[in-house]
């Protein structure tokens, strides 16, 4: 599944257009490389992205074409978040 696409179906970020906006800024990796939209992910994949002055690491727990809302949190954990120091 594209990077994009998981962003707005686990509902980390709300719309794709804005996933894609951010992955081209550079603002997210993916097992510590840099990502773009369209970058596969698969099960097991560690992202960090930069939201602003924070960091948050989230790990893809599984990929799936279509969820719930009250679902989506199921596909990702996050392993932690950190703030950034200016």
């Amino acid at each position: 599944m594209r990077l994009d696409k998981f962003l707005k179906i686990s509902r980390i970020i709300k719309r794709r257009t804005l996933a894609k906006e951010v992955a081209e800024q550079g603002r997210i990796t993916v097992n510590g490389s840099p990502a773009k939209a369209s970058t596969t992910l698969s099960e097991g994949d560690e992202l960090v992205i930069r939201f602003g002055q924070k960091l948050v690491t989230v790990k893809v727990n599984s990929l799936r074409e279509n969820v719930r809302k009250d679902e989506a949190d199921t596909l990702f954990t996050i392993v932690k978040e950190e703030k950034l120091e200016q």
